[in-house]
């Protein structure tokens, strides 16, 4: 049977797609899941905003330019992305989510003045050690062409799946000594959630993020994706498969280092802290 296709007329406000997803939490927690919504979220025809681009290439450390960042691509995706789960027969609560890693391919450069077609639906639904583990899929077409494509790989904590959890190989961080120092600022994840959208408590302030366990607001880990693709400025390729792995959250205020191999067209890279240790490790292969 196919997927059920709901075509959406506007982009759905996210802020009260997270507030929906906190109010149900409770009762999703911890549920058996035998399976995933059949269902994608189509988006006609959009118009890219050219100030929310200016002032997210400026958050993210991007020069602005015609041809936009495949991160920002991915930005468009995501309020279909919330849509979807925050929907009450959606099984996982959006307030425990846990982003694992994100892998996205930019087939070909897209300008900022080019309509986009937005396609997305949940996937993939395994068992995972600490629980279940899903993949949240996008597709971005122009006219009829597959410009973008991505999948971002979830976590839910205490999810119950049936079958055998299977070990994720990790990426490999650079051999280098790291060449950038970060300095980032307290109110930075609320400087990310209005550019993008996304204002999960956990990056907001220290106040809501202690809701969750965290100590301090965390920056998202799609901040430091796109941050580590605009530290390659002007060497990256105009069409490239890029995935990177999340690890250990950025607290807010902190600092941290960017270290960069570059062999031939491709990339490995990494965002770590003073000691050495992952937040993020990320690998970018050019296309043909």
């Amino acid at each position: 049977m196919g997927r059920d296709v709901r075509s959406l007329p506007a982009p759905p406000a996210v802020s009260k797609l997270l507030v929906k997803g906190l109010v149900g939490s409770v009762r999703k927690r911890g549920a058996r899941v035998s399976g995933l919504p059949e269902r994608s979220y189509l988006l006609m025809d959009q118009k890219q905003d050219l100030a929310q681009l200016a002032a997210y290439d400026k958050v993210c450390g991007f020069t602005l330019r015609d041809d936009v960042p495949g991160t920002w691509l991915h930005v468009q995706t995501f309020p279909l992305q919330a849509a979807l789960m925050a929907e009450d027969d959606f099984p996982f609560s959006l307030a425990g989510l846990v982003h694992v890693s994100n892998e996205m391919a930019l087939h070909r450069p897209v300008s900022v003045s080019e309509k986009l077609r937005m396609k997305v639906w949940a996937d993939n639904l395994r068992p995972h050690a600490k629980g279940a583990v899903f993949e949240m899929r996008g597709e971005i077409h122009v006219g009829d062409e597959l410009v973008w494509e991505g999948r971002s790989n979830y976590l839910a904590g205490g999810a119950k799946v049936e079958g055998e959890a299977v070990a994720t190989e990790r990426l490999a961080a650079p051999r280098v000594e790291p060449s950038q120092l970060w300095r980032l600022p307290a109110n930075l994840g609320r400087q990310y959630a209005a550019v993008s959208g996304d204002s999960n408590p956990i990056h907001l302030s220290p106040v809501t993020a202690k809701l969750f366990g965290f100590p301090r607001a965390i920056i998202h880990g799609m901040w430091t994706h796109a941050r580590a693709l605009a530290a390659l400025g002007g060497k990256l390729p105009p069409a490239y498969t890029v995935k990177v792995q999340f690890a250990k959250p950025v607290l807010l205020p902190g600092k941290v280092w960017f270290a960069s191999e570059q062999e031939g067209d491709d990339w490995s890279f990494a965002v770590v802290n003073k000691e050495g240790k992952p937040h993020l490790v990320g690998q970018l292969t050019a296309r043909a």
